[in-house]
């Protein structure tokens, strides 16, 4: 994390099993890469991570609180369908404007996986953009992800990290 910038990301709201955390300096305006981080519809142009989205697509595309997203996923991080996919649905349970946070939880049966992931936004001393991404999984389900696939799903945070740095900065 830059040396002048104060974490934007709430505690977690519950103990979790496997942690993951990236960080990012931006050299661009907040509402920049805020405008980049919540148009869902753009994000198969610079995630690599997160291909498609809507598996029954809405009209209003703008992420609030109570919606829900689908996401089509590659680990590793590629756009080559080739190697393993996933998807996933996700609850949106927190998108501020102002604060610039923005997280969601997985759809799961609660007894086997609870999991919640932060993307945050804050303006350091020097007029940069620090973005922060935390997700933490619990549950019985968890220690498969911790075990089978941590490096990979590490991967896909930083690679996430850098493409949202890129797409902020060339534009």
């Amino acid at each position: 994390m830059s040396s002048n910038a104060k974490s934007n990301l709430p505690p977690p709201s519950r103990a979790g099993v496997v942690i993951f955390y990236v960080t990012s300096d931006i050299d661009a305006p907040i509402e920049k890469v805020w405008v980049a981080l919540t148009d869902f519809e753009k994000y198969p142009e610079w995630t690599i991570f997160v291909s498609d989205k809507a598996k029954n697509k809405l009209e209003d595309q703008m992420p609030t609180k109570g919606k829900y997203v689908y996401e089509e996923t590659h680990m590793p991080p590629t756009m080559d369908d080739t190697v393993q996919r996933g998807s996933t649905v996700e609850e949106i349970i927190h998108f501020d404007d102002v604060t610039h946070r923005l997280a969601w939880r997985g759809v799961w049966p609660s007894w086997f996986l609870q999991d919640e992931r932060w993307q945050v936004l804050s303006t350091t001393e020097d007029g940069r953009t620090l973005y922060e991404s935390r997700e933490v999984f619990g549950g019985i389900g968890a220690y498969l992800i911790k075990w089978f696939y941590h490096s990979k799903l590490m991967e896909c945070f930083v690679t996430n990290a850098e493409a949202l740095k890129s797409r902020c900065e060339r534009q």
